[in-house]
């Protein structure tokens, strides 16, 4: 097995809206605000090359929607996903699998595409068949109110047209064990519906990808939770759930939206669960 940081492009988000009821004073310290109070934010994939299968997890925002939209996101740097595939000798039509944590459109945009005149949406990833849950594509479908701005259907409803749309089981408790793409995924319910976090096992290591359950390494104090998230209280209680077992068994944690902290490891103290160690990708995956 192989595993390679896919960089789908950098944005920027409102800090306050990032941290919730943590006043700024506090989160400004690990994740310094623009005058716009607004804080760098990443949209790190994660590929995986494990024999035949080559499996993309989540896709970033993609590129379709318009320029009113994305300027709501401060767009920043040169990254982009098929310049960072390009960089790993690997190209969208070689995807076997997209793997989707959930389906906001920062995690899922880049899924679809437009066609080549622009009169409707094709797969961005013609060969791959794209991974949700029934219960959380049922949740991104029939949207809250509070999330429809967030699962937007041209992002979402073109996967099950295109006949690409598979399901993972679901698990008993939080832990679906072996899935149907070879690793084990918790689930989390705090942020969005049935929210799925990889646990990939690679060279005797687990490898969890964090999705928008520790979205940065400035998110690792247990208040300090999205003003996303739909259930902030139990985003509380699994944040506390995940980082004990990611201690206890030293795990890596790959940090999605983390724009200058790609992997890191916690610990316990007599203060809870802190941070250990920062690694960079290129020195784990190699």
């Amino acid at each position: 097995m192989n595993l390679y940081a896919i960089q789908a492009g950098n944005f920027k988000l409102d800090g306050g809206a990032m941290f919730g009821v943590v006043p700024k004073p506090l989160w400004q310290k690990t994740n310094p605000a623009d005058a716009n109070n607004m804080i760098d934010i990443a949209a790190r994939c994660l590929l995986i090359e494990d024999g035949d299968r080559l499996i993309l997890i989540d896709t970033g925002m993609g590129n379709k929607q318009s320029d009113k939209f994305f300027g709501y996101y401060y767009q920043w740097g040169h990254d982009n996903l098929d310049r960072s595939l390009k960089k790993h000798s690997f190209h969208r039509d070689d995807i076997t699998d997209v793997f989707m944590t959930h389906l906001h459109f920062d995690h899922s945009g880049g899924a679809i595409q437009w066609n080549k005149d622009k009169t409707g949406y094709e797969p961005a990833f013609k060969n791959a068949q794209v991974w949700s849950n029934k219960d959380h594509w049922l949740w991104a479908t029939q949207p809250n109110r509070r999330e429809s701005a967030s699962f937007l259907k041209e992002n979402i409803l073109p996967i099950e047209e295109n006949g690409q749309l598979k399901f993972t089981s679901l698990p008993n408790d939080k832990i679906l064990k072996n899935s149907e793409l070879g690793f084990d995924i918790f689930f989390a319910d705090g942020h969005t519906d049935k929210q799925m976090i990889p646990l990939i096992q690679y060279k005797n290591n687990t490898i969890a990808f964090m999705a928008d359950l520790l979205p940065t390494a400035g998110h690792l104090p247990l208040p300090y939770i999205m003003g996303y998230d739909t259930r902030p209280l139990l985003s509380m209680d699994e944040k506390e759930l995940f980082l004990n077992i990611a201690a206890d068994h030293n795990y890596y944690l790959f940090l999605e939206h983390d724009a200058h902290n790609e992997i890191i490891t916690v610990k316990h103290s007599d203060r809870g669960v802190k941070l250990d160690t920062v690694w960079r990708t290129q020195d784990l995956f190699h």
